[in-house]
């Protein structure tokens, strides 16, 4: 989630700095805001993958 986060705040900063026209979508801000909840969710945990199943005794 951490690398997605980054990607997204990547584009959101290149369409910014173009100043590209895009859709609604794909805005800055709404790049903005989803790479900000993709970070959340990493710094929560989610999407780690850092997952341990506890072992099965014999």
């Amino acid at each position: 989630m951490g690398v997605i986060a980054a990607v997204l705040f990547a584009i959101a900063f290149l369409i910014h700095g173009t100043g590209t026209s895009t859709n609604v979508w794909f805005d800055p801000t709404s790049l903005l805001y989803a790479g900000l909840c993709c970070l959340a969710l990493h710094l929560l945990g989610v999407g780690t993958g850092w997952y341990s199943r506890p072992r099965r005794r014999r």
